[in-house]
């Protein structure tokens, strides 16, 4: 929860602003702001206070306990121009709140974090939990000292600036290990614990029995992903209760999926009573990995037969891809989302003048693999196969990647051995439709007229079947130096099911310092307008120039209408 407090008038209009496009995350604490502010410190994960710096850091002096455990805290000023990450920039979340909330009221986030200021990694804000000298190693990647990368797992990482030997040392390990003197260890989520246990086992005992095997393998509970069982334990108490104290997710698989995991040690105890001859084992294994710990059993100080059995496995690293759609080409367009992702990336893949927008975005150390036009299935290869080392890597394309761009062949090359994210971007289509009114109100359709992949029968069955279907359609790659008659003979096969005076929009670079659009109609528009920077969308019967804007009705039921006006005249 996000405590909001203020004093004055304009504090308030701002903070209700937050509270109500917020209303799920905040709470609004009034009254004298000394109490307020102590309230909500106490209550709540996050503060985002209306006031003065200085007035804060008074207020909040006496109450500073822990960064690991003080909740972040943003200031914003009496005009709205700044909102300051004041405390708990990473473990309280501060400095993405101060982003949020820039965001949400125009005003500047204002990030001191030394790490965030140079675009280096925080070691706390990695996602795997940390021990050691944290500020000590931190501090030698912001001077540019040696600091070495010791991975015994190759998990995914954001670019940091290690070499093979330094003083300082950055310890990937899932080993119960102390860290030693300018060493941090980090933590990967590289274990599942299989779980299975009688009816009414109490959590105790599940909780007991996993961390005894977990610690006398000599592995460290903070590595721990999950708890995985049969679907028939899925609410059992004991297993609920004991991921919900260990912090992990609880997976479940059905009697089939398990009995399909070959497994060390089977029983025909599991198999009469869920279907299967092994639940701790087989649940743990799902997904491929070592086993660690064989299927063990819980002890219990009465006597009585155990009711508990856990078996540990180190999945396997797996290295992660990111489709980034870098959208039209404004910056503003593309999402926050894709930021994130291209920070996130130790390599990056893409084509050269891509990689040119964003090329700033990147954090320092990011290995860059660009080339030229042409090669996208080049493209594709390389960045799975950095995915497949165990790399987090980005491949961008324009747009939305998953639209006439990088996703389809980078999907095509990988298997299940990596981890896949799509992350979406505004369209050539959707930037163009904005522009050029609302084209795209009804059904619509894109369709590519280069026919370097496809061969053109193909291209003009679908344009003729858009043509007789009555859908706005916008063509991509329309028309190039090298071919010039592909669009022209499109235009007349839509001109054979709609009139001369059908609008047309021609957009192109949209978003781009250099834009140009004109609205014209299907009898009118030049193919000479037209290059392959360049997106054409054809309207539908039902399409109107209204005050000079491209508009596609929701329905065509105001088209009946009007034309029952018309006939009455």
């Amino acid at each position: 929860m996000i405590g909001l407090i203020s004093a004055t008038a304009a504090g308030a209009a701002a903070r209700d602003r937050l509270a109500a496009a917020w209303p799920d995350r905040t709470r609004v604490y009034e009254g004298p702001v000394g109490d307020a502010v102590r309230a909500a410190f106490a209550e709540c994960e996050q503060l985002v206070c209306f006031l003065a710096t200085g007035a804060v850091v008074r207020l909040i002096a006496p109450l500073l306990g822990d960064k690991r455990t003080d909740p972040g805290v943003v200031t914003v000023d009496e005009g709205g121009r700044f909102a300051v990450s004041l405390v708990g920039g990473h473990g309280g979340g501060a400095n993405e709140l101060a982003v949020e909330v820039g965001e949400l009221l125009a005003a500047q986030p204002v990030v001191t974090t030394a790490t965030d200021a140079v675009g280096v990694p925080g070691l706390d804000t990695l996602g795997f939990p940390v021990e050691g000298d944290v500020a000590g190693v931190t501090r030698a990647l912001l001077d540019g000292e040696p600091v070495a990368l010791d991975a015994e797992l190759a998990w995914p990482l954001p670019p940091l600036k290690v070499s093979s030997h330094g003083a300082y040392v950055i310890r990937v390990t899932d080993r119960a290990v102390e860290p030693g003197e300018r060493e941090v260890v980090l933590r990967p989520p590289s274990l599942v614990v299989g779980v299975g246990a009688s009816k009414g086992a109490p959590a105790d005992e599940v909780l007991g029995l996993v961390e005894s095997a977990v610690r006398d393998a000599g592995l460290s509970l903070a590595s721990l992903a999950r708890l995985a069982t049969v679907d028939a334990k899925s609410d059992e108490p004991g297993i609920v209760g004991a991921a919900e104290r260990l912090g992990v997710p609880l997976v479940t698989y059905s009697a089939g999926e398990l009995a399909a995991v070959e497994v060390p040690n089977p029983s025909d105890a599991p198999l009469a009573a869920v279907g299967t001859p092994s639940v701790a084992e087989a649940a743990a294994l799902v997904g491929g990995g070592e086993l660690l710990v064989p299927k063990r059993k819980s002890e219990r100080a009465d006597g009585q037969p155990a009711m508990a059995t856990c078996a540990v496995v180190r999945r396997v690293a797996r290295g992660r891809l990111a489709v980034v759609g870098l959208g039209p080409g404004a910056r503003d367009l593309l999402t926050p989302r894709a930021k994130a992702e291209l920070r996130r990336a130790a390599v990056l893949v893409g084509l050269d003048q891509y990689v040119d927008q964003i090329r700033d975005l990147l954090r320092p150390g990011t290995l860059v693999l660009e080339s030229g036009l042409g090669a996208e299935e080049e493209r594709a290869r390389t960045a799975v196969a950095e995915a497949r080392k165990g790399q987090a890597v980005a491949l961008i394309g324009s747009g939305d990647a998953g639209v006439y761009a990088m996703a389809s062949p980078a999907l095509a090359e990988a298997s299940d051995d990596i981890d896949v994210v799509g992350v979406p971007g505004v369209t050539a289509a959707l930037a163009a439709s904005a522009i050029l009114g609302a084209p795209l109100g009804h059904d619509h359709v894109s369709i590519s007229l280069s026919d370097l992949h496809t061969p053109w029968e193909v291209i003009e069955r679908r344009v003729r079947a858009a043509a007789e279907a009555d859908i706005v359609v916008t063509f991509y790659n329309p028309r190039s130096r090298g071919r010039d008659w592909q669009l022209p003979k499109a235009l007349a096969i839509l001109a054979g099911h709609r009139e001369p005076t059908t609008p047309v929009g021609v957009v192109r670079n949209a978003s781009r310092p250099d834009e140009s659009s004109r609205l014209t109609t299907l009898a009118a528009l030049d193919p000479a307008w037209v290059d392959m920077m360049t997106v054409v969308t054809v309207g539908n019967t039902a399409t109107r120039d209204i005050a000079g804007r491209m508009v596609t009705p929701r329905g065509y039921r105001w088209q009946a209408a009007q034309a029952s006006e018309e006939g009455a005249k």
